[in-house]
């Protein structure tokens, strides 16, 4: 058992986890896309279920926002639970023209401006990047869908409300694609735990642009990522 997920027993969780920020975004997966799908955790209002979807074990396990959250449930995962692969499927931000919005990003690897890798006690800088066996999975899943997507380095940022107007240009000009908030600390996590990880984004907003997904438009691109998801997942 763990801290956080300490209602689960080990066998209860799959091999293969998907987490999304949200943990109703983990309700949402379980009740409508994996079968028999039995809700191991609920503490803290971080939900997490196992189901089979296309007859292979899944489970999906809600992260929380920023990397501490994400740093704690998947280290949970990993070291206690001998999960093997993790899949954050969440949304981003993009600086990019080419990257528009409701498209999938694929993160190769995951630059930061966030102090976690100081636990590591490294004499450099780390570049915590994705596991190479999940990313081609996913790429030759995105595009058996027909979907368009983009593969590279984003920002793992511990700031949402930035008070730097234009900060993000420097980002930007290093090539970064996207910003997100949680994909460093799962990369990381993997890398000295030995595992493996992936980030899936979907683009919902655009910092040239300052254009958002509508209501409608989110749940689509949103749903797409999912299945995205879902069928790397399962690939064997």
């Amino acid at each position: 058992m763990s801290a956080h997920i300490f209602a689960a027993k080990k066998n209860e969780i799959a091999d293969t986890v998907l987490m999304p920020g949200d943990p109703l975004r983990a309700k949402f997966i379980a009740e409508n896309y994996l079968e028999h799908a039995v809700c191991y955790n609920q503490i803290r209002g971080m939900y997490g279920y196992t189901g089979n979807y296309k007859g292979t074990p899944v489970s999906v396990q809600g992260s929380g926002m920023g990397m501490p959250s994400m740093g704690i449930y998947s280290y949970e995962l990993f070291h206690e639970y001998d999960v093997n692969n993790i899949i954050r499927i969440g949304t981003a931000g993009s600086f990019h023209e080419n990257v528009k919005v409701g498209e999938i990003v694929l993160a190769l690897a995951a630059s930061t401006d966030s102090n976690w890798q100081h636990t590591y006690h490294l004499a450099g800088t780390f570049s915590p990047c994705a596991d190479f066996g999940l990313l081609i999975k996913a790429k030759e899943q995105a595009e058996a869908m027909g979907l368009t997507y983009h593969a590279g380095n984003i920002l793992s940022s511990d700031v949402f409300y930035e008070d730097r107007e234009g900060w993000w240009n420097s980002w930007a000009k290093m090539g970064c694609l996207a910003v997100e908030m949680e994909a460093a600390a799962l990369y990381m996590n993997a890398a000295r735990l030995g595992k493996h990880a992936l980030c899936i984004c979907t683009i919902s907003n655009h910092f040239e642009h300052e254009f958002e997904l509508t209501a409608e438009e989110r749940e689509k691109q949103l749903t797409d990522m999912i299945e995205l998801a879902l069928n790397t997942a399962i690939q064997k």
